[in-house]
């Protein structure tokens, strides 16, 4: 048998457009000759449709989706693909998640029996556990153990959960998991676990297929792979890119793609997907961003520059009454190095005729936090005023360890459609521009020399407020990433901070997600909170 490995990157709700691309992939597919196909999971509406399943009109166009690709899939081929079909049983959970199998002969319905509900999943909102009975298949000569996604995570759950034994005293030959499984740092190992595991159990080679992609603040790196009995890997797609990898078992020899090596550049290539995805399929087609002189910003900028080209990305300093005057200097040295363009808006006058306009009302004021969200809020002004003036999407530039303390300005700094480093410690973003100035000096070494600064105030500097970044990293990596008990001066103090601020990340841009536990939808804590006051 030769599987290919249909590694698609759907746009949601794009029924017709997803339908097309699965169409063109299968023309591909019969050009090397494959006898299976298989897709990823939920391939023809896009994972995870959340309450898109509340619309009528989109459920009726699946069914028609599926037949299309049915008259049109070449014959001696079986398909794999993932969609929405109607629940089979009396509940009020409409739906199931499903994996379609077309032969030559049938069509196969076989349903997720595992439905996620933790992190950024919520499959139990709308959807019905399919039967853990039924998902063995027919392919030609082979008996296919067919799975969709959470079902082959089943290891990690009790025993009790998962349905993988009842299929131990069955025969199978192959066993084909279709998936949406979003990118963390720490997944492609997990999955490579899970999926030896199963081989080994079976004692079959399996086939894993990913969806790729940039879908809100998730990421789906891709990275479909075939192990064979022992979990010895046979074929590898790529990541961060649509592929169509041909695994021929007959010889064990299938597509081996050169995989990104070091944290910092698996890190680049999903931040520039996420970033392009996010604009693309939403359809921005240029991208601007506060430049502000510091190291946060200029690695925005060079993310965001990879992923649109330099061409179509805008920076805008507006140096306050408090901007050191290198500030400026470096945002234009940075500007000139990625080939961005650069505008600059003087804010002093502005924040002079608040303040006057404010104090004629209330009364001189005392410099205090007041005068500083002004001036931060007049930059969110000018920003959102751009974005108007030239339709684009303005990135906010905060990143993980900020948000977590608060430290930012709601309708200031924290203004944007998407912010990309959200989810990124200080020391990733350092490694970061590291990685940009690997063959040349793309952002210049004072920004990441310099000391980080809002520059709100007179000499300010962001240690007068935090601890120090590395300190605060770790604090920030053990209390959120890893949801560990608080112990020291620093983790007590971030406890506080981070639930005296909630209402703040409530209100934030959507952050991509690049660990097991990031601000936004996976994260669902209240704002009212007084367990930690």
């Amino acid at each position: 048998m030769r599987v290919g490995l249909a590694q698609m990157n759907p746009k949601m709700g794009d029924i017709s457009g997803n339908t097309q691309k699965t169409i063109e992939y299968m023309e591909r597919a019969k050009d090397k000759h494959c006898d299976l196909l298989v897709f990823p999971e939920l391939c023809l509406l896009g994972y995870n449709p959340n309450d898109l399943l509340e619309r009528a009109e989109l459920i009726k166009a699946l069914p028609v989706a599926v037949k299309k690709i049915s008259r049109e899939k070449p014959k001696g081929m079986s398909v794999v693909i993932g969609s929405i079909t109607p629940s089979r049983y009396k509940s009020t959970k409409p739906f199931h998640n499903s994996a379609i199998v077309l032969t030559d002969k049938n069509e196969t319905v076989i349903s997720k029996s595992l439905l996620p509900s933790y992190d950024v999943f919520d499959e139990t909102r709308f959807l019905t556990p399919g039967d853990p009975k039924k998902h063995l298949v027919k392919v030609g000569k082979w008996n296919v153990l067919v799975l969709v996604c959470e079902d082959i995570w089943g290891w990690e759950r009790t025993e009790y959960e998962s349905f993988l034994h009842l299929y131990k005293q069955k025969k199978v030959d192959l066993v084909v998991s279709i998936n949406g499984s979003p990118f963390t740092l720490t997944k492609a190992k997990r999955r490579k676990n899970v999926v030896t595991q199963t081989a080994r159990y079976f004692c079959c080679p399996v086939v894993y297929v990913n969806c790729v992609g940039g879908q809100d603040e998730v990421i789906y790196d891709g990275g479909s792979f075939v192990v064979d009995a022992q979990g010895k890997l046979l074929a590898q797609s790529a990541v961060f890119s649509e592929d169509l990898n041909i695994i021929d078992f007959s010889k064990k020899v299938g597509g081996k793609r050169k995989l990104p090596q070091g944290e910092p550049e698996l890190l680049r290539q999903a931040l520039v997907l996420g970033i392009r995805d996010f604009a693309n399929k939403n359809n921005f087609k240029k991208i601007h961003l506060g430049i502000s002189g510091g190291i946060d910003s200029a690695v925005v900028m060079a993310l965001a520059a990879d992923a649109l080209g330099p061409h179509n990305i805008t920076g805008i300093a507006m140096p306050g009454p408090f901007s050191a005057p290198e500030s400026l200097v470096e945002a234009r040295q940075l500007c000139k190095n990625l080939g961005c363009k650069l505008h600059t808006i003087d804010i002093c006058s502005s924040y002079q005729q608040l303040l006057q306009t404010f104090e004629e009302e209330f009364g001189p004021q005392k410099f205090g936090v007041l005068h500083e969200n002004i001036q931060a809020r007049l930059r969110g002004m000018y920003l959102m005023m751009y974005a108007n003036f030239s339709p684009s999407l303005l990135l906010a530039t905060s990143n993980k360890s900020e948000l977590a303390t608060g430290y930012s300005t709601l309708y200031g700094d924290m203004c944007g459609g998407l912010a990309p480093i959200g989810d990124l410690l200080k020391k990733q973003v350092y490694a970061l521009a590291e990685l940009y100035n690997k063959e040349a000096e793309l952002i210049p070494k004072k920004i990441i020399a310099r000391p980080p600064s809002a520059e709100l105030r007179p000499n300010q500097k962001d240690q007068d407020t935090l601890p120090p970044y590395d300190e605060l990293d770790r604090a920030v990596d053990k209390i959120v990433s890893r949801t560990q008990p608080a112990s020291g001066k620093t983790e007590e103090w971030l406890l506080k901070r981070l639930a005296a601020t909630e209402f703040k990340r409530w209100q934030a841009p959507p952050v991509l997600r690049i660990s097991d536990h990031a601000f936004g939808r996976g994260r669902r804590l209240p704002i009212t909170n007084g367990f930690y006051s």
